[in-house]
């Protein structure tokens, strides 16, 4: 989003359905605006102002006005042990680089890492805790992080750069919408790299992209007891309050 008035907007918006939060706060050395808050499972996110530099899209059909709307994701925050083996993945094999750094509320420092170009979309922040226990998977922890690459060539390259490297990387696996690998980064987080092919158009209407459960072949056998299981994306606490 762009603005510290649409930051500001979305702590309203928070306070108004009981969505726990810390306010809008300034992180780095360009007073990079930022607001953390908790889902209802506890887990922690960041809504930041992006400046202008992410290119995504705002959903037409959203309740949230396009000023203030949601555009993309900005980067992703792996909480380590230790610094200088994952710092060597990311730097040695991957290709980030170190781009800066900010502080949390906490006191503790976290380091930005950044492939590519660089900037919203293209970052890897390490904060380095030795004093946390080991993460146990569970209702609201993310499970992995997903990289991108363009086609299945790269892909091999990428494979093969990696299980050098002594990551232990997955054999390629089909998932209809794209093809993916999978390796731990050296503090344990599970990663992953897609292609971006053939692409979730493949089978619907971009248009209409969401609107019903889309299943892989290979998974529309089980659809019955797919959607028995779904919840709701909105809770119905959320509902009542709207």
């Amino acid at each position: 989003m762009r603005g510290r008035a649409a930051l500001d907007w979305w702590a309203e918006r928070f306070t108004q359905f009981g969505i726990e939060h810390d306010g809008v706060q300034t992180r780095g050395e360009d007073g990079h605006a930022v607001l953390a808050f908790r889902d209802p499972e506890g887990q922690r996110l960041e809504l930041w102002d992006e400046q202008g530099k992410l290119s995504g899209t705002p959903w037409q059909k959203s309740p949230v006005p396009a000023e203030m709307a949601i555009r993309g994701l900005y980067g992703v925050r792996f909480t380590i042990k230790g610094l200088e083996r994952t710092e060597q993945l990311l730097t040695g094999v991957l290709g980030f680089q170190r781009a800066g750094s900010y502080q949390l509320a906490g006191g503790h420092d976290v380091l930005i890492y950044e492939v590519g170009p660089g900037g919203p979309g293209a970052e890897v922040h390490l904060e380095v805790r030795p004093d946390l226990p080991f993460a146990r998977p569970a209702i609201g922890g993310v499970h992995h992080v997903a990289f991108r690459t363009p086609d299945d060539g790269q892909h091999a390259l990428w494979r093969a750069r990696i299980a050098e490297a002594g990551a232990h990387p997955t054999q390629v696996i089909d998932r209809f919408y794209f093809h993916s690998i999978y390796f731990r980064e050296p503090g344990g987080i599970l990663c992953e790299i897609a292609t971006d092919g053939p692409g979730f158009a493949t089978d619907e209407d971009p248009a209409t992209l969401g609107e019903s459960l889309a299943l892989p072949p290979f998974l529309e056998p089980h659809r019955r007891e797919i959607e028995a299981n779904l919840k709701p994306i909105t809770p119905v606490a959320f509902a009542n309050q709207a």
